[in-house]
């Protein structure tokens, strides 16, 4: 067990990817025990779940939404709704990755594209573009919390809870953090005295709202279909992505066939990477399962504590830390066969625990040096990383107090799975 995590440590340490660590010592360790030949059998049994066919189309239909005209139409909505309130233009940043994630699932997405609109506005408005882009990364967390999302489709896969559940367990702490940005923004601009626009009226507001409403129509389609039956999660995806094709098609006729086949190309190089890391967990889950390690993780724990609140917290600050350094997905793969046999001896339910362990990679990604959410948002608002570094670390403080309300009060998120379900 100890040279299996050296060696993927020391692999890790000399700047190697992620994915290709977890190959080389997997196929390194089948060399050495003679089970080379079980490679190939593991990769494919890995991916062979027709739940993860959920994660390209949500990839798909997040990025037809940012190519479709939608995140102009969303940012009006969002401005007329609270561009009069004190920090206004953070708040209206806040609100548009809201309405945004119920179409992305991905925060990269959200980042990317919202995130060039929302800087350039600010920074037009006089907003000083460590706090535009901090906002930006950390508003852009909200989207993996909020239905659908692709996080949660993959712990569902990895755990077998019902990605259904896991959808509806994020709408509060999504909100939550919706909340707890905006108090952080009211405090930093009241303070900084940033400009506020004027109230808008009933009729601009319903104006926007006739623009943006097809597309606020995407996530009650993807749950109300897979809540009443028709649809299960996986083809709820394949549902968004003909939707935001007819969109942008025929509705705002902003999309291309040109367009389309770029946007292809890159869903089908994102899945690709995605499918590649879980291949590689997947041969690495092998090794840890015959070397017992979720059993001895367990009892290490174990002897620690007997407390779930205690043992989210230890995981949760285990997360925070390992975040800083090894991508969210990654550690997401390899970290929940591993921690799943422990909550089901404390009797945490797998729900719970698969939202506390997306808001900790969310966190994961603002958190330097590795935070992937900084560096989309330093290339598209062009930013200098070291800027963003520093001014995002406020906005970890809501985020982190709404991590400890979900950890202290389980039925913030199961209330809603438990009453629908």
């Amino acid at each position: 067990m100890l040279g299996i995590f050296s060696g993927w440590g020391a692999l890790l340490a000399v700047g190697m990817p992620v994915a290709f660590t977890l190959y080389v010592v997997s196929i390194a360790y089948l060399l050495l025990n003679s089970g080379i030949a079980l490679s190939p059998q593991k990769i494919i049994s890995g991916l062979n779940s027709f739940p993860l066919l959920a994660v390209p189309f949500f990839i798909f239909s997040g990025l037809l939404m940012n190519s479709a005209g939608i995140t102009d139409k969303m940012f009006n909505f969002a401005r007329n709704l609270t561009g009069h309130f004190t920090g206004s233009l953070g708040h209206v940043n806040i609100l548009a990755s809201l309405l945004f994630s119920g179409m992305s699932g991905s925060a990269h997405a959200d980042a990317g594209g919202l995130g060039q609109l929302e800087i350039k506005a600010m920074r037009d408005e006089g907003y000083d573009d460590g706090f535009s882009g901090a906002i930006t990364a950390a508003s852009s967390v909200i989207g993996p919390l909020m239905p659908p999302s692709i996080p949660m489709v993959i712990y569902g896969v990895m755990s077998g809870a019902s990605v259904g559940a896991l959808f509806l367990a994020g709408i509060v702490p999504a909100l939550l953090c919706t909340v707890a940005l905006m108090v952080m923004v009211y405090i930093i601009a009241k303070k900084k005295n940033y400009k506020v626009y004027p109230r808008a009226s009933m009729k601009m507001i319903f104006s926007s709202f006739k623009e943006a409403f097809l597309a606020l129509l995407t996530p009650v389609i993807i749950i109300g279909g897979i809540f009443s039956g028709i649809v299960t999660p996986t083809e709820a995806a394949v549902v968004a992505s003909l939707y935001a094709m007819f969109l942008g098609f025929f509705v705002y006729k902003e999309l291309t066939f040109s367009t389309l086949v770029r946007l292809i190309h890159e869903t089908v190089n994102t899945s690709a990477v995605i499918g590649f890391l879980i291949g590689g967990v997947s041969l690495f889950g092998y090794l840890i399962i015959k070397e017992d390690i979720p059993m001895k993780a367990a009892e290490l724990f174990l002897q620690v504590t007997d407390s779930p609140i205690v043992f989210l917290l230890m995981v949760s600050v285990m997360l925070f830390i390992l975040g800083a350094f090894i991508e969210t997905l990654a550690l997401l793969l390899i970290l929940v066969p591993i921690l799943l046999p422990i909550t089901v001896q404390l009797g945490i339910d797998p729900v719970h625990f698969g939202v506390v362990v997306v808001l900790n990679m969310m966190l994961g990604i603002l958190t330097p040096p590795m935070g992937v959410s900084l560096f989309v948002v330093s290339k598209v608002g062009n930013i200098p990383y070291e800027v963003l570094a520093r001014s995002v670390i406020v906005f970890l403080i809501p985020l982190i107090a709404v991590l400890l309300l979900i950890i202290f009060f389980p039925q913030l998120v199961l209330f809603l799975p438990n009453m629908l379900l």
